[in-house]
């Protein structure tokens, strides 16, 4: 075990070794092409932009749920940095028909959003990531234990103790099924999503031997990585950002 120091926090952290860098061409040399996309679910038609490598051959592929103010341009450049790092990147708008849906209707779209990725000739189907942000937290945390064709998740200020809009289930409920490792994302003072709900929700995991690995930043608020609707610049931002593309190549690409 080894003691990662973010600030002035210190939090024990197991790391496992492994490659960072993309096999192939630089990130900053890539060509991408992005494009919104249709996805049929639950009998409606959402649109969700997509980004992709514009090179050859067969990708590792990540659903992105954006936060609950939208599909910002924020997130839009999100995707495209994704992207830039080998990613086939789909973020469905899971708001076109509701602010304020059921699970089971943003858990039918994610699993829509998969069979999307699975036509694509350029995916590879059986190396998929999940990530989402405040409300995409949560459903990052409610529908990687219960969806197996994930391998891995990356939870940004997720609320593990929220039943959601409906008050429906807890993400915690469900960590008896968790099999993919997940990493979390959290700032200390983040008022919406108490960081002592992470500590609390990541000791339920340590006690059940469920595989995580958790990244907090000291002094930041919920939704740091974007703000007002553009994707922050900050130190802070491009370390956290930095902290999932990292995890993702080591769980979808190794």
């Amino acid at each position: 075990m080894r003691l990662f120091i973010v600030g002035l926090l210190m939090i024990p952290l197991v790391v496992i070794s492994g490659c960072t860098e993309n096999a192939g061409r630089s990130i900053s040399e890539r060509r991408i092409q992005g494009a919104t996309v249709e996805i049929v679910s639950g009998n409606q038609t959402y649109p969700a932009y997509l980004a992709a490598p514009t090179e050859d051959g067969k990708k590792p592929a990540v659903v992105l749920i954006h936060s609950f103010n939208g599909l910002e341009p924020g997130y839009r450049n999100l995707t495209d940095n994704f992207a830039r790092e080998g990613y086939v990147v789909v973020s469905p708008e899971w708001q076109t028909f509701n602010k304020t849906p059921a699970d089971e209707v943003v858990g039918g779209l994610i699993r829509d959003s998969v069979a999307y990725l699975r036509t694509r000739t350029d995916v590879d189907a059986s190396r998929l990531g999940l990530t989402g942000f405040c409300a995409g937290g949560r459903y990052t945390m409610l529908f990687l234990p219960q969806m197996p064709e994930f391998k891995s998740g990356v939870a940004w200020y997720g609320f593990p103790y929220s039943g959601g809009f409906a008050n429906q289930s807890k993400p915690v409920e469900f960590i008896d099924q968790l099999k993919a490792p997940m990493l979390m994302i959290h700032g200390t003072h983040d008022q919406a999503s108490p960081v002592e709900d992470i500590y609390r929700y990541a000791t339920a995991l340590n006690a059940s031997g469920k595989y995580f690995e958790l990244k907090v930043y000291q002094g930041q608020q919920h939704g740091f990585m974007v703000e007002n609707g553009q994707l922050s610049q900050s130190f802070v931002a491009q370390d956290a950002y930095r902290e999932m593309i990292n995890f993702f190549n080591r769980t979808l690409r190794e």
